[in-house]
């Protein structure tokens, strides 16, 4: 018995010795790459961000003391939002909070831009949201370190863009970029995210431009994992019971948050097909089991993934995934699904040809 305590003892120390070993690894690669990025990369942006070294060094996933920079660099400010430009919505917002908590007359809301109902309906909404985002992080929550600064870009945006208002998942967005940027920086990158063609369609619940998407992502499912495809086919398991959640958040609520601060990452290099092949990534790295499941359960299965998936394993997943069909990338067959539904009644189905 001794004996035996005794080669317990010895594997748990080399087990302990390896992961100490392996952290040591891990820390070193990083604080490489940190200098990597603010001494090369950072302060020549324009001419080294599309390399190849470059690339594969994002692939790898930004260090977190420098991932909120490339974000916003790699997202940009097409709108030219400014600092100044985020003070004047958050006064705005500010002053509407006021007016509704003082029960301000309908007349009053109606000329700040809201009917009485559509205001408070937004209100609670943010509030409901934020009081459900990370809640295990504790820190978006009332009280919070953050809750002022997400609640803050929230209302900011509901009046910066009016017409879009606020939607639920779009805290989930806010709270990831607050924790990687300053507040106006966050709003900033923010409202130019969500003006991108695929948020802004699902965002404003664009039915048809929405079922185009899924349209897409169906061409390239049957291309890269049909024996899936046609189990779910099989099971009428469509594409929205499972993308709308990962697409509306970015997956920052079915990821665990660092490796869905991975796949930012990675979204911010290559774009919208990047979320796609992400959700095909997670596919096959589950066909196996997926494969095994009725309706019901894959559809609960992916909507609440497991919590504790190897960042590792899923990315190697989403490195097998082709996206090119027929020769036509992502942003083609989206086109030409796009043209093929305007064209439905002249009877020229883009992608035949």
């Amino acid at each position: 018995m001794v004996v035996q305590a005794k080669k317990r003892e010895l594997k748990e120390a080399q087990r302990r010795r390896r992961q100490l070993e392996e952290r040591c690894r891990l820390e070193e690669s990083i604080g490489n790459a940190v200098l990597t990025w603010n001494n090369e990369i950072l302060p020549n942006w324009e001419t080294m961000w599309c390399s190849r070294k470059v690339r594969d060094l994002w692939w790898q996933g930004i260090p977190p003391s420098v991932r909120g920079k490339v974000w916003s660099l790699a997202i940009g400010n097409e709108l030219n939002i400014t600092h100044e430009l985020f003070d004047i919505c958050l006064a705005r917002a500010k002053e509407r909070w006021r007016s509704f908590s003082t029960g301000g007359s309908e007349a009053e809301n109606e000329d700040a831009g809201f009917s009485a109902a559509d205001r408070e309906a937004s209100l609670e909404l943010i509030k409901l949201d934020i009081s459900r985002t990370f809640p295990n992080l504790c820190i978006f929550q009332q009280g919070g370190p953050y809750h002022d600064m997400l609640h803050s870009i929230l209302g900011a945006y509901t009046c910066y863009r009016p017409d879009v208002g606020y939607v639920q998942g779009m805290s989930f967005i806010a709270a990831v970029l607050i924790l990687n940027l300053d507040t106006a920086d966050a709003f900033i990158a923010f409202s130019n995210l969500l003006n991108k063609p695929c948020q802004m369609a699902f965002f404003r619940v664009d039915h048809g431009l929405m079922l185009t998407y899924f349209a897409a992502f169906e061409v390239f499912f049957e291309e890269n994992l049909p024996k899936l495809f046609a189990h779910f086919k099989k099971n009428n398991l469509t594409p929205d019971i499972y993308l709308i959640d990962w697409i509306f958040t970015l997956y920052s609520k079915s990821l665990p948050l660092d490796l869905a601060c991975r796949v930012w990452d990675v979204f911010c290099r290559d774009g919208e097909g990047f979320l796609f092949r992400t959700a095909l990534g997670i596919l096959k790295l589950f066909e196996d089991i997926l494969t095994k499941m009725d309706f019901i359960h894959i559809a609960q299965f992916l909507t609440r993934l497991p919590e504790d998936l190897p960042a590792e394993e899923v990315f190697a997943s989403i490195a097998t995934i082709q996206m090119q069909s027929r020769n036509r990338k992502w942003a083609q067959v989206l086109t030409a699904l796009q043209r093929d539904s305007r064209d439905t009644e002249k009877g020229s189905p883009s992608l035949r040809h």
